[in-house]
């Protein structure tokens, strides 16, 4: 059938005409902080919605990535004395029906306490339709002439332009639809609207016509191409209980059957399907020993984990259901927080896995192994559909996959999968990079990153352990060497003898080392040594030596057992943090990510708009909370912190104000500020915080890396030996006694003198699979001069075209911590 048959199979209903103020105000999205996020644990049930100030915001279908709708209220007049909106002019208390469900009840007054609007969320449990049941209690007198109506702005396909509607007549009922690019939405009521009317934001929007003289006067049939609202009008005289209905589907039909379908079966039914469905994800209540709250958190934070995996990409976890700062972003941020990101996907999973969930791990993991990139990489993060949003390299996202892989492995989570190629791909893509990193878990700089190069060790021993168990002895060799030549430069590289941010300690971890001139990711502008921060305010400094600037991302390296707790390194770098980065809140610690972050709220308490000032993170009082449960210390009363942190839905922020109250802002010390909320990442760490907690050992600890680097040196099974030579990250010296290891992604002929080319030999590189192939240079304790060699590509038939050289020097590599 035609678009035009199509369309002329439906009773449509003109009403006043066509609205006037086309396209209407330029679209914005709008909260960010969500008091909840929704779904049913049913798959067939394709449809998310997220509540926030107790009214619905953004509904994502047909997958969790796509933003629906902007926001939907609703709107009450008794059409003389008074006109009030949800969000502005009422009270409210908010509840989950069920404990162990994520379906919500808002119950929500006037201010003057005359009526009250009890409000019950839920998605139907097997077609995409958000439902929101509403019953009115009150002043009779009220009631009696009470008029409700129901203000949705659509911004389907992830956009508020371009959007239209009409008013509908379907078996009687009227009701309303929108469409754009092939995707529709139906919104009906029980019974049909009595009236209803479609308009363009900001001129002919149902708001604008009710808050003039708090009457509907507006009943306007169409409203095309445009940032559009519509509205439905209820006679709360004729109905005090009602259910709303919003249905989606790849066409008007499909849309409108399913409105029709889900309001023909009673709420009470939907909701009881609703919640035995989350009954069957049962929330691993051991955990809940450990928590300050019985479990309450807990089990929010299990669930919000679980509704934020997709359900037609299964496996595939988004960071957030919302857009940071949203009501300040338009069409041209079309991100948000809901892209997948493989590090805070990996840290999803991995908290399923400590809350038991192994399945659900493995669909993750399975997932990742589809959108890896064929050099072993992953996108900085993509759609679900994998298709890649931003373009950075970031090695920490493409070591924590193999972690994972890792610990399912150990489990006996993996079934029949086979991991090796897929680590393996992995490992040698950290091999090619490691260990300059693009950018580190902040997405902002390029360097040497501590608590990426905790992820990569951690992750190339957990490969190497991989590979040996399938019988590629030499391969986990390899993969063994590389990550101890990491770890034996990794206090070299990551840290400073002339700290400048505490009166006392002068050693310590920076939050980054830029790289060098000849080393990858190097930016000729920026002079050496010296960082460019991202976000500053426009005016302020953004140019930074690298020792002005500290994070606690060398935390991750005690995570997984790179590094001792007690490693005196450790202990005064976190003073250092301590001092710098630490706000105490009324609701306990927290910290910044870095100091001079602008990735956050402004100092007048505004919105982020390219600049800010980061603010205290959550997650960081759990990382904390790790860290001193490691070193015995009182973790306790951080696991409290983060649930004070968390909203009365249990959502966590991604950031708090961690300033003075601004009321004119809306901020307060301690409570979310702007960003995303929740963070689902934030969820993860505290879920597994409570498992570590209720074990008396850190979950995410990695047994083969702590075997490995934690014990003292002289008790060690191995040393580093080796000095590596890429040519995209050449070195100059090497130390007599060590080995000379060049390495390239293909087979090649290393020929090599030590007396300027006098004589020369040959050596003939070995391959040990996706990470490439070595040759080896041996020097002796005594030995003098340099090394000079160039390489041949037999492949390619291919010479480098130049000599290189390394100097033997007598200085030493510096001795690494654990070693203390």
């Amino acid at each position: 059938m035609s678009t035009t048959e199509l369309a002329a199979a439906y009773r449509w209903l003109d009403d006043d005409g066509p609205a006037f103020g086309s396209p209407g105000l330029q679209p914005r999205w709008t909260s960010s902080k969500k008091d909840a996020v929704c779904t049913a644990y049913s798959a067939s049930s394709r449809v998310w919605l997220t509540i926030s100030h107790g009214t619905l915001n953004e509904i994502y279908y047909p997958t969790i990535d796509r933003p629906q709708t902007r926001d939907m209220e609703l709107l009450f007049t008794d059409g003389e004395t008074f006109f009030h909106e949800e969000k502005r002019d009422f009270e409210y208390d908010f509840h989950y029906v069920d404990a162990d469900a994520l379906a919500v009840r808002v119950v929500a007054s006037d201010l003057d306490g005359r009526y009250t609007v009890t409000k019950e969320f839920l998605a139907d449990p097997h077609h995409p339709v958000v439902l929101m049941n509403v019953s009115i209690e009150g002043d009779e007198e009220i009631l009696s002439r009470l008029k409700c109506y129901a203000l949705l702005a659509p911004h389907l396909n992830g956009g508020g332009a371009g959007n239209s509607a009409r008013s509908i007549d379907v078996a009687g009922m009227r009701s309303l639809l929108a469409w754009k690019n092939g995707t529709s939405l139906a919104m009906g009521v029980e019974g049909g609207f009595s009236r209803s009317s479609c308009g363009y934001v900001g001129a002919s929007d149902g708001y604008q016509d009710l808050c003039t003289d708090m009457k509907m006067d507006w009943q306007f049939g169409q409203a095309l191409d445009g940032n559009i609202a519509i509205v439905g009008e209820i006679e709360i005289a004729r109905r005090r209980q009602f259910t709303i209905a919003i249905a989606f589907g790849d066409g008007h039909h499909a849309a409108l059957s399913g409105m029709m379908q889900s309001l023909c079966t009673p709420f009470e039914v939907h909701r009881k399907r609703f919640v035995e469905q989350w009954h069957r994800a049962a929330s691993p209540e051991r955990l809940a020993t450990a928590a300050m709250d019985g479990g309450n958190l807990m089990r929010i934070s299990h669930n919000v984990i679980l509704a934020h995996e997709d359900k037609t990409y299964t496996g595939a976890f988004i960071a957030s259901a919302s857009i940071p700062w949203g009501a300040s972003k338009s069409d041209d941020d079309l991100g948000g927080y809901h892209l997948v990101w493989t590090r805070d996907m990996v840290q999803s999973a991995t908290a399923l896995l400590s809350c038991g969930r192994v399945e659900t791990a493995l669909r993750a993991l399975v997932y990742l192994t589809c959108t890896q990139r064929p050099d072993g990489s992953f996108a900085q993060n993509f759609w679900i559909d994998g298709t890649p949003y931003w373009s950075g390299i970031q090695l920490d996202e493409v070591a924590f996959p193999i972690m994972l892989a890792w610990r399912l492995w150990k489990q006996n989570g993996l079934g029949g999968f086979d991991v090796f190629k897929f680590v393996e791909s992995a490992a040698g893509f950290l091999v090619r990079y490691a260990p300059v990193t693009q950018q580190e878990r902040w997405e902002e700089n390029a360097g040497y990153s501590p608590s990426t190069l905790a992820a990569v060790i951690s992750a190339l021993i957990c490969a190497a352990d991989i590979a040996r168990t399938h019988g590629s002895t030499e391969l986990a060799g390899f993969l063994e060497t590389y990550a101890d030549w990491i770890e034996a430069h990794l206090d070299e590289w990551t840290t400073t003898t002339d700290g400048v941010l505490h009166p006392d300690i002068k050693y310590h971890y920076m939050r980054i080392r830029p790289p060098q001139a000849g080393e990858p990711f190097y930016n000729p502008e920026i002079p050496d040594g010296k960082l460019h921060l991202a976000n500053r305010a426009p005016g302020e400094r953004f140019a930074y030596e690298a020792r002005e600037v500290i994070d606690a991302g060398f935390l991750e390296l005690v995570r997984y057992g790179v590094r001792r707790a007690d490693d005196p390194l450790i202990v005064d770098s976190l003073k250092v943090v301590d001092h710098v980065l630490k706000i105490n809140t009324p609701y306990g610690p927290c910290w910044r990510r870095y100091n001079h972050d602008g990735y956050g709220q402004r100092k007048d308490g505004g919105a982020y708009e390219g600049w800010g000032q980061g603010r205290a993170w959550p997650i960081l009082t759990g990382e904390r909370g790790h860290y001193e449960l490691a070193a015995k210390g009182d973790y306790a009363s951080l696991i409290k912190s983060m649930e004070n942190f968390s909203s009365f839905g249990g959502m966590l922020p991604e950031q708090i104000w961690d300033y003075a109250d601004m009321p004119s802002e809306g901020m307060y010390l301690g409570r979310s500020a702007g960003s995303a909320q929740p963070l689902v990442w934030a969820h993860a760490e505290y879920l597994k915080l409570l498992r570590s907690a209720a074990d008396g050992k850190v979950f995410d600890r990695i047994s083969v890396v702590a075997d490995r680097y934690c014990i003292p040196c002289h008790q060690r099974s191995f040393t580093n030996q080796v000095e590596i030579f890429q040519t995209a990250r050449p070195i100059s010296s090497l130390a007599p006694g060590m080995t000379l290891r060049v390495l390239d992604a293909e087979r090649f002929r290393l020929v090599w003198s030590t007396d300027d080319w006098a004589t020369s030999r040959t050596i003939e590189s070995k391959m040990v699979g996706y990470p490439g192939s070595f040759a080896d240079i041996p020097t002796d304790a005594h030995q003098t001069g340099k090394i000079g060699f160039t390489l041949y590509w037999p492949g390619t038939n291919r010479w480098l075209g130049k000599n290189l050289e390394v100097t033997l020097t007598s200085s030493t590599t510096p001795q690494d911590s654990s070693a203390v």
